[in-house]
């Protein structure tokens, strides 16, 4: 394939009457077209600086200062500065260019300028007094000391343990609490007087970044198209819609066009980030990966039966429409050459351990051919698949379909996905389509963001002709997608496929299952009064106990974004409270009132999270204080050891008013899910959908005789049946 340019700057020939130069007009147009659009985007990027700099004021207030204080000063005669300017005129040259009228002109600009600089100052410091107070959860940020932190954690790990162990466990905080504690407290606090935020940097580091084993499956986790609908089963028009909408995306996020989500339509939540979701990268390194931004990326690097394309976005210095992206992607598609040796499989490398591929990539890599190839998939704006398999939900065989769509999201084949990669678009042979995301740079409801725009442009704002292809006209003139090269040596070709057995036997593992759950929804639980996430929170830990037939561990994410790059925290769903509850249960002795002090017992302690008042991210923080002092904390080292066999994920669903279930039932989502955090344990993501629907992804492990995702979605739907049933009841009994 690999077409190139027709047109280049120029061309000369050598005659014997000289240097005959020709120059080319088309490609002269397309490099001033291209340093326009570079320059627009530039000026962008320097007034929106201008403006956050600024912010809360704004430089037509500084206008509006000036012009008020100069007229008050001429025209009413009144000096507003108290005499300040005539004071300070006198510090100012005379010349024969500055008269005295002059001097009081520049006087009174900076006098104005400062009294705006210092009105700004006071409304942001206000405004930041204003958003850190959260007493309206119901708690102040930084009133929870450490000795309540550690009391928090004994009343989590309470019901996981017997007499004698808690016993043990308390003996060794109150040491923590009363030696070493202290000290690491105070560093931990100097930290956060320094750092933007204390915990972040530290968490993507330890957490995401310096992990050596494979992140498929691991760490990645994944998005899912339409449940019930495929717009167009031609997957080259679903492509050119849904990358014309990535792109837009991005081109909003540039300018800084994308409105910050805001709790209670007032707080704001922090959205750093957003700032690296296009054009980035997870190089691997032998100790650590680091993560690569590009501040300007304009092409995309698309992966389709074993070979890799460059696709540049722009032409004529505008974005490609989509009928004009369809067209290149149905010349990727129609192109029947085959791969390069060590091509197909290349993208295993990012499947597989981390360092054989930081090795790798350092020495076959690093120069030539491989290095220019390697560069545009890493330095792309985001990866494409275009898988040759079919993905569906299927409602004649509901379970299998669905199952084999999440884990071919999840995994794929293994080599053809870019794991490294920011997000994957996968784009499947009969239209269908989903995200795979890499995690360290943010969180699953950033990139839930993007794909929301891109589920709600898709059918509705861009559409399709009724034969399915993309709207508009193709581009006779439109250079077509660059084949990259590669020169991939045998001694290469044999560490991925190293790599590939190491993923293959960790995807072959993951057992996935996911349940439309349509028996119920929101709307019901919300007439029973009790939060729908504490609601299902229950609902899994009935479920998990019936399961196993005991309690474990359980890990719910909460987002901290209140606070400036703020991440996660997590919430312990399995609380005293929530045990005695199910204990009930399994007796038939549950009461409602049980249920509901679970419940509220569940909503604290995410308000906790929500609020920085959580515990995990604390103790984890003065874990690693604690080894840079070199320190051994017996009590730290007994916290984050404990194995989390049941994390849990709620995918938010954030812009209610671009998907209107109401009038459209048939545009609703998926959701997304992520593999098992233990080996012997489950990992259950959930998406809460209208009124009536709630979606549940659920992971485990093949090899662990202890876990089955299929036996415990069957528990998930019993537990959640019976739950209600509870209410039910209790409302019979109150009508009698």
């Amino acid at each position: 394939m690999a077409e190139a340019h027709q047109a280049v700057a120029f061309q000369f020939t050598v005659t014997p009457d000289g240097i005959d130069l020709h120059l080319c007009h088309e490609a002269l147009r397309q490099i001033y077209l291209s340093g326009l659009h570079s320059w627009k985007k530039r000026f962008i990027r320097f007034k929106n600086g201008v403006m956050t700099g600024v912010y809360p004021g704004s430089p037509s207030g500084l206008l509006v200062v000036l012009v008020g204080y100069m007229s008050t000063t001429k025209y009413a005669k009144i000096d507003p500065s108290l005499g300040m300017v005539t004071k300070l005129s006198k510090h100012l040259p005379i010349s024969k260019y500055v008269t005295e009228e002059g001097q009081r002109v520049v006087g009174g600009v900076l006098i104005g300028t400062g009294l705006w600089i210092a009105v700004t100052f006071v409304m942001r410091n206000v405004l930041k007094c204003l958003l850190s107070w959260h007493g309206w959860m119901f708690n102040r940020h930084g009133s929870l000391n450490l000795k309540t932190k550690i009391w928090l954690y004994l009343d989590s790990a309470r019901p996981l343990m017997d007499d004698e162990q808690y016993k043990r466990m308390e003996g060794l905080a109150k040491d923590f609490e009363k030696n070493l504690g202290p000290r690491l407290q105070w560093y931990l606090k100097l930290k956060s007087w320094w750092a933007s935020n204390y915990v972040s940097d530290w968490w993507e580091e330890y957490i995401y970044l310096r992990g050596r084993g494979p992140i498929m499956v691991n760490s990645n986790y994944y998005a899912m198209d339409f449940l019930y609908v495929i717009p167009t089963t031609r997957p080259a028009a679903r492509a050119g819609n849904s990358i014309h909408a990535i792109m837009m995306y991005r081109r909003k996020l540039d300018r800084a066009q994308i409105k910050p989500l805001m709790v209670l339509n007032t707080i704001p939540l922090c959205s750093s980030q957003y700032e690296r979701m296009f054009n980035t990268s997870r190089v691997p390194g032998v100790e650590s990966d680091v993560l690569q931004h590009m501040n300007e990326s304009k092409h995309i690097a698309v992966y389709h039966k074993g070979r890799f394309y460059k696709v540049w976005m722009f032409y004529d210095g505008r974005l490609l429409l989509p009928r004009e992206v369809e067209q290149q992607i149905e010349r990727i598609l129609a192109d029947k050459s085959e791969p390069q040796p060590g091509e197909e499989l290349l993208a295993a490398l990012t499947a597989g351990d981390r360092i054989p591929w930081a090795k790798a990539r350092s020495q076959f890599f690093s120069r030539g051919k491989n290095k220019q190839s390697l560069d545009a998939v890493e330095k792309a704006a985001f990866f494409v698949t275009l898988d040759d398999s079919e993905q569906r939900y299927d409602p004649e065989n509901p379970v299998q379909s669905l199952d084999s769509y999440g884990k071919s999201l999840l995994h794929g084949k293994c080599y053809d996905r870019w794991f490294d990669k920011s997000f994957n678009l996968i784009v499947f042979k009969n239209g269908t389509m989903g995200l795979n995301a890499e995690h360290s740079w943010a969180d699953a409801p950033i990139v839930g963001h993007l794909w929301e725009h891109v589920l709600s442009s898709d059918p509705v704002r861009l559409g399709y002709t009724e034969d399915g292809h993309c709207k508009g006209n193709s581009h006779p003139n439109l250079p077509g997608p660059q084949r990259l090269q590669w020169d991939i040596p045998e001694e290469c070709q044999a560490v991925i496929s190293g790599s590939l057995k190491v993923a293959k036997a960790l995807a072959d593992d993951v057992d996935m299952h996911i349940i439309p759950f349509k028996d119920f929804g929101k709307g019901l639980i919300k007439k029973c009064k009790t939060s729908p996430d504490g609601f299902i929170q229950i609902a899994l830990q009935l479920a998990h106990f019936r399961d196993k037939g005991k309690f474990c561990l359980t890990y719910e994410a909460s987002m901290t974004r209140l606070f400036r790059e703020g991440r996660t925290e997590t919430v312990r769903s399995c609380t005293s409270q929530t045990c005695d509850f199910v204990s009930a249960m399994m007796n038939d002795k549950a009461t409602l009132n049980l249920l509901k002090v679970a419940a509220e017992k569940h909503q604290d302690l995410y308000r906790l999270a929500m609020t920085g008042n959580g515990i995990d991210r604390h103790l984890f923080c003065l874990y690693l204080v604690s080894k840079y002092l070199g320190e051994d904390s017996a009590f730290l080292k007994e916290v984050l050891s404990q194995p989390w066999r049941l994390s849990t994920s709620q995918t938010p669903l954030q812009q209610l008013d671009l998907f209107d279930l109401k009038k459209h039932p048939e545009y609703v989502t998926s959701g997304g899910g992520f593999g098992p955090v233990a080996d012997d344990g489950y990992g259950v993501s959930y998406i809460i959908l209208g009124e009536d629907l709630i979606n549940f992804h659920i992971s485990s492990k093949h090899s662990s005789p202890e876990t089955d995702s299929h036996r415990f979605g069957s528990n998930i739907r019993q537990a959640m049946l019976d739950l209600l049933d509870l209410f039910q009841l209790d409302n019979k009994a109150n009508n009698k």
